[in-house]
């Protein structure tokens, strides 16, 4: 299907105030160009759209090179037109090719280059929700002054009623086309000119992250965050077998499970509970379970599986370790879990901050849990570590 919705990026340009030899978008940050970085922002959006690149002429066919490499497999996505004398004229040149099925219309400047997808995907849900132009904004921090000519204080402006604007700007295709189309001025942004028609501009959060790189420090800003040393991801895995003992009482995943029989163990043989733990451990680098708390501790005796996922939690904090999530898989006949899993996924959830996925399984009377002797569980964990 064609996308219904086009990402306007205005590379066109000078960048006079960064005091680059080449256009602003052509200016490398940490080995990527800010065209380049400013197309993959885009690209983490969840839904395609049309790519629309309105770079300097001069510079035409570099432009291209740069988003045709950035988009790749995407290509078919993408247009590169010249760019005018003024940002509202490059504008106009991409609004000027945008594909018939297009009803949403998205204006993003390139200097924003490290804007997460997810603003572009809130601008585009607020503009389909409110039919009315949207642009992101932050909470103006500082105190302002309003100054004369001479730069004496006159008065100290209510901030409360003021945002800092970002990009991208989103609003309705054919509302934006017209007002460009009786736009007897240029405007500072496409905000200003979309109200001057008489349409309704609203504002949603934005993010730190999407500030526009202008001058020097803007481009070591850059740099330095995306040449940041990135958590690494591993993955653990953990196993734990118990045998049912009917005179012993049920918990599994940290829930008490009155009238099923318990599982034999030092303490409350919570089989889940300790699967997960020692995948935690294992992704970790930290051991196991009974390396760190062990089999013939007194103090463990009896104690619940909540006890030792909030042991495991405190070492993985300790170590820098934060938790992705976790997935587990039960093989027993009993007790039946559908009725209660998402009641173990919350419990877990809660006492880990990270989603957890519980599902079982049966072996179809083969082996010792198919014989009901006892159940396993296996557990997987995904965590983020320096």
């Amino acid at each position: 299907m064609a996308p219904e919705t086009a990402v306007i990026i205005v590379a066109a340009g000078s960048g006079t105030r960064l005091g680059a030899e080449v256009p602003k978008a052509f200016v490398d940050v940490a080995g990527r160009t800010i065209l380049e970085r400013s197309l993959l922002s885009v690209l983490g959006m969840t839904a395609p759209a049309q790519l629309i690149v309105v770079a300097p002429s001069a510079q035409l066919a570099e432009a291209e090179r740069i988003a045709s490499a950035a988009v790749g497999a995407a290509s078919g996505y993408l247009t590169v037109v010249a760019g005018g004398d003024t940002r509202q004229q490059s504008v106009a040149a991409g609004l000027a090719v945008l594909a018939p099925e297009v009803s949403v219309v998205l204006v993003h400047d390139s200097a924003r280059s490290l804007t997460p997808a997810s603003q572009f995907e809130r601008v585009i849900a607020s503009v389909r929700s409110t039919g009315a132009g949207v642009i992101p904004g932050l909470a103006v921090a500082d105190t302002i002054k309003q100054v004369d000519w001479t730069g004496a204080v006159e008065t100290t402006v209510d901030r409360s009623a003021l945002v800092a604007v970002q990009t991208p700007q989103g609003f309705p295709r054919g509302l934006l086309v017209d007002a460009y189309a009786v736009a007897d001025q240029d405007y500072t942004d496409d905000a200003a000119l979309f109200a001057a028609s008489g349409h309704a501009v609203t504002v949603v959060d934005g993010d730190p992250l999407a500030f526009k790189i202008t001058t020097p420090w803007d481009l070591a800003r850059a740099s330095s965050l995306v040449s940041a040393p990135q958590p690494s991801v591993r993955t653990g895995v953990g196993i734990d077998v118990h045998a049912f003992d009917s005179s012993a009482e049920l918990w599994l995943g940290g829930l008490h499970w009155p009238g099923e029989p318990g599982l034999a163990g030092h303490s409350d043989g919570d089989a889940i509970a300790h699967a997960v733990c020692d995948a935690l451990l294992s992704a970790a680098g930290l051991g196991d379970i009974g390396g760190q708390f062990g089999t013939s501790d007194p103090r463990y005796a009896n104690a619940h599986g909540d006890v030792f996922l909030a042991g495991t939690l405190e070492l993985l904090t300790a170590a820098g370790v934060a938790i992705s999530n976790v997935a587990v898989q039960v093989i027993a006949n009993r007790p039946k879990l559908a009725g209660r899993r998402t009641e173990i996924e919350q419990h877990l959830a809660a006492l880990l901050g990270a989603p957890v996925s519980v599902s079982a399984t049966t072996t179809d009377g083969l082996g010792f849990a198919g014989r009901g002797e006892g159940l396993t569980a296996i557990a997987t964990a995904l965590v983020r570590a320096p």
